[in-house]
């Protein structure tokens, strides 16, 4: 039986332009290798899965690449490439700061440095986690960081860019890496879809790439989960929502409805519902705020395109917030902000939810009251 791998590895990016959401990165590397302004030490960071280790790779198969494109990528077909592919190349070194962050390793490190490469231009030093290291380490790494031999170049990569000491930041070319959108991830899993014939629904993706929180490789991990659980090579939507333990956005169109209609009972025994399916009461008033805020953002064209949502679910969007108006959306997401910030100092939980929805069931009755008032009020003046 052939051995399964699993789709962050799978499709890993092998060229600049396969990198997904990090075009200012990309594009910054390709300019850097075709004017021959390549810096001696960068460091990548940004979010976990988001590409640092992926393009630091990239960039050392590159710039030892025999046969460069016009558009600056890597042939895939030297000797270079070819031992790069198959984990065999001399010129590439890759160091986990993470298990290896003591003095001794660095001056190992610092060691190998002294040789020029046998073959190819330059010889690359690729340090992930790099704030994991020591400052003993660190510093017995900044003389060469300084003045590292021409054929030498370091790539440094963190998660955490504030544990790094300034001399090691100042020494290096920094790029930052953005979190990943919601669309390119949803485009990116279409794509490793249609390559493994695997059936979607878009709302499903969308669902996966907005759980993974602009990481990709949380996503295609995600993915790999709903294929495997769904025992079928499909992707569906109500599938992902259990699976992932997500509300549906159904509730959240049941529950406003109910609040604009005043219907107290109504909104506590949707609420009882959502709580006997094992959902966290904390995870739905927050849920219930993001869905205040969407509705409050598709009352203008202009801010519409911040729902990141399919077109089905934003079509009820705009269905739901044409009977509301803003007053009571800003009113009613007070009152939800307000909950969740005194949700865990609260003794009766259930009951601290269950005030905030009465207090909004009772808003659009305030509010026309309030209206009134100012009506009779401007009469009289």
């Amino acid at each position: 039986m052939e051995n399964f791998v699993v789709s962050a590895r799978k499709y890993r990016p092998a060229d600049f332009k396969s990198v997904v959401g990090q075009e200012h990165i990309t594009t910054t590397l390709q300019n850097a290798i075709k004017n021959n302004h390549l810096a001696q030490a960068f460091l990548f960071c940004g979010p976990r899965g988001v590409g640092k280790t992926t393009c630091a790779r990239i960039l050392a198969k590159t710039i030892n690449c025999e046969n460069r494109a016009e558009d600056q990528e890597a042939c895939n077909q030297c000797e270079s490439c070819i031992s790069f592919k198959n984990n065999s190349s001399f010129n590439i070194y890759e160091l986990d700061a993470a298990s290896n962050n003591s003095v001794d390793d660095i001056r190992n490190l610092v060691d190998q440095v002294r040789y020029a490469p046998q073959k190819g231009q330059y010889k690359v030093y690729i340090i992930d986690e790099v704030h994991m290291l020591s400052n003993a380490a660190f510093n017995a790494f900044l003389k060469t960081l300084e003045e590292p031999p021409k054929y030498a170049i370091f790539i440094l990569a963190t998660t955490e860019k504030h544990k790094i000491i300034p001399t090691i930041l100042s020494r290096c070319q920094i790029f930052d890496f953005n979190r990943i959108q919601i669309k390119h991830i949803a485009e990116h899993l279409k794509y490793i879809a249609d390559k493994e014939t695997v059936e979607y629904e878009e709302e499903a993706l969308r669902l996966i790439a907005a759980k993974a929180d602009g990481a990709l490789r949380d996503a295609l991990s995600i993915f790999d989960l709903i294929v495997t659980y769904s025992a079928g090579k499909k992707v569906t939507y109500q599938e992902t929502i259990s699976n992932l333990h997500i509300l549906d956005y159904d509730y959240y169109f049941k529950v406003v409805d109910a609040l604009l209609d005043g219907d107290i009972s109504q909104a506590l025994l949707i609420y009882d519902e959502i709580l006997k399916k094992g959902f966290d009461g904390h995870n739905f008033i927050v849920g219930l705020s993001d869905h205040f805020r969407d509705l409050l953002v598709s009352q203008d064209q202009a801010t519409l395109g911040l729902i990141e949502v399919s077109d089905s679910v934003k079509e009820r969007y705009l269905k739901q917030t044409q009977r509301t108006n803003q007053s009571f959306l800003l009113s009613a997401l007070h009152i939800a902000n307000q909950c969740d910030i005194h949700f865990k100092a609260s003794k009766n939980q259930r009951l601290h939810v269950e005030l905030a929805l009465m207090k909004m069931a009772k808003l659009p009755e305030a509010l026309s009251l309030a209206a009134l008032a100012a009506e009779e009020a401007k009469k009289k003046s």
